[in-house]
């Protein structure tokens, strides 16, 4: 197994779920091609990457993500920054060289997504997008269900992304809040995962109306680098400038229709995450909070049709390289080591695996069809 030096860029929560991964991906599939050694890590916070360092065992520490671009031993980065950061790193280091392994939504708007895109195949480096939903194995054994014909023709969906990490009036306004730096708010943020869901399970939109609201109009400045989602009291208060939660009707190419709500602001709801698909024949339903089972409902009766709770197993996805069966829980952790697995795999093959730079780009066209929908009352076509 050949040995490649990795990077990480950017170091909140989502850089150390990746560099977690990176840990861990050979423990969990042994046939990878490659191996990833931890060679540098890059935050902008002072001794952030320092501790990251120390904690992971990372090779070096930096400040400036920058100095990354010219070191020839490392061959892939993580880019696990800000939103607005997502385009500039992207390009960069795609430019250098450097397979990436990139969070969604590859940046602000579908511009961003394509230019990322465009430079990734202008290198001929590989990518991975952080589209993780897609790798829960009970999703896979929806998609095959789905494929196979069980549920017949697809008719109408649900998808759901609702959670209350903004919910609290004394929520900091970080980045996310922004127009300029965190982009179009919940869209990017969870209704992104939304619409790589529906393209993944039931193929290409064709056309979206969307409505959308900010339910919590002003925060309060932190006082000092923030990390997740804290609370700020006492300091000025600004604006907050994009989506707290947004309602869709998708129109599909194949005829379906689809609705899809996304929501950081749901009291009450903690990670409401998962989706409800009908088709002429039959239905199937996920809920994320139970990651491991998958209601179905099959067979010739049509109405007063019974459903079933099945509890997935090895043959599902990827599941069988982390539990040996079916009802042994997985965790959002274990998704992305499944990402990890597919970016390693991409590098060492020279194939696509998993969640691409292209699916990224078809989500963001979705999204900011959503956003021109709201501004001009009406459906639009991509």
């Amino acid at each position: 197994m050949e040995t490649i030096g990795v990077a990480v860029a950017g170091f909140g929560w989502m850089g150390r779920v990746h560099t977690q991964a990176y840990l861990r991906a050979g423990q969990h599939f042994a046939d990878l091609p490659v191996r990833p050694q931890l060679l540098a890590v890059a935050d902008d916070v002072p001794g952030r990457a320092s501790a990251a360092a120390e904690q992971y065992g990372f090779a070096s520490a930096t400040t400036d993500w920058r100095e990354l671009l010219t070191n020839p031993a490392i061959q892939a980065v993580s880019i696990t920054a800000p939103n607005f950061l997502h385009r500039t790193l992207g390009e960069a280091f795609a430019a250098a060289g450097k397979h990436i392994w990139i969070e969604k939504p590859v940046g602000l708007s579908s511009a961003d997504a394509q230019a990322v895109a465009a430079a990734v195949d202008s290198a001929g480096v590989r990518s991975t997008v952080g589209f993780n939903y897609r790798n829960a194995p009970a999703v896979a054994a929806a998609r095959r269900a789905i494929t196979q014909g069980q549920l017949g023709t697809i008719t109408h969906a649900r998808f759901r992304f609702l959670s209350d990490y903004a919910a609290h009036p004394e929520g900091a306004l970080t980045w996310r809040f922004s127009r300029e730096r965190g982009g179009a708010g919940v869209l990017g943020d969870l209704a992104s995962h939304g619409a790589d869901l529906v393209r993944h399970l039931l193929g290409e939109v064709s056309s979206v109306v969307a409505d959308t609201a900010v339910f919590v109009p002003q925060r309060a400045r932190p006082s000092a680098a923030t990390s997740g989602h804290v609370r700020a009291t006492g300091g000025e208060l600004g604006p907050v400038e994009n989506e707290d939660w947004v309602s869709a009707q998708l129109r599909l190419a194949s005829g379906a229709r689809v609705s899809l709500e996304a929501s950081r602001v749901s009291v009450g709801d903690q990670n409401n995450y998962g989706f409800e698909i009908h088709g002429t024949r039959g239905a199937v339903a996920w809920d994320y909070r139970r990651m491991g089972e998958l209601v179905l409902s099959v067979g010739d009766a049509y109405q007063d049709q019974p459903t079933s709770t099945i509890f997935v197993g090895p043959p599902a996805g990827d599941y069988g390289a982390f539990q040996p069966g079916s009802a042994n829980p997985m965790s959002y952790d274990d998704l992305k080591v499944i990402e990890a697995g597919h970016f390693l795999r991409s590098i060492g093959s020279g194939a696509a695996t998993g969640a691409t730079l292209a699916d990224a780009v078809h989500a963001a066209q979705i999204l900011d069809a959503m956003s021109a929908s709201v501004v001009s009352g009406g459906w639009i076509t991509l």
